[in-house]
């Protein structure tokens, strides 16, 4: 997939903001990045926490903003404010992340918790199968996620993990480095079958 390919990013992360100040803004100036290469956000919806600030930062510099909710959240303590260009309301969790996983050209994981390292194996996972060679960032803010890269290369050293598919991921902590990344890299992972 060439550059001009990747127009819409799904962005997983936490519904809260953690208790470090700095992640919040960060999330922030992400979104403003993500508008200022005309990148759409798609990502799971709400005002809340990194997702909103990620939100936020895109609408606060003229992007363009597609939130996913199930039904579950569709209530007004959930939308009290509106960050979206564009809601989608589905069923429930399933349907809601293959929405995302649909719509989008590329993932770009920042911190969370286990929603969004839900959200991150599941995507992984994927392409790891095959069933989709979208490219997958981990944008390691703070290096919030140095322990889990570490896990993931204890699973390449104990056999559980190609290097190949460990190295299909996109890890830095440099936003611009990112975002090119993600428009530039393309790897073919082996079949799985």
């Amino acid at each position: 997939m060439h550059m001009d390919n990747i127009t819409k990013v799904a962005v997983f992360c936490g519904s809260s903001f953690g208790n470090d100040d700095s992640f919040k803004l960060i999330s922030h100036s992400f979104g403003a990045l993500l508008a200022e290469n005309s990148l759409t956000l798609v990502y799971g919806g709400g005002y809340r926490g990194l997702m909103g600030s990620v939100a936020q930062g895109v609408k606060d510099n003229n992007g363009h903003v597609i939130g996913v909710l199930p039904e579950i959240f569709d209530n007004d303590m959930v939308k009290l404010k509106s960050v979206e260009d564009e809601l989608i309301i589905k069923k429930d969790m399933h349907e809601r992340k293959k929405q995302i996983y649909d719509l989008a050209d590329a993932f770009i994981i920042l911190p969370g918790g286990i929603g969004t390292f839900d959200e991150f194996f599941k995507i992984f996972t994927w392409k790891q199968i095959g069933y989709h060679n979208k490219n997958i960032a981990i944008y390691n803010i703070n290096g919030f996620f140095n322990t889990l890269i570490s896990f993931l290369k204890e699973c390449v050293d104990k056999g559980f993990l190609s290097n190949k598919v460990f190295d299909s991921l996109i890890i830095s902590e440099d936003a611009n480095q990112i975002i090119k990344d993600i428009k530039e890299k393309k790897v073919i992972l082996p079949s799985k079958i």
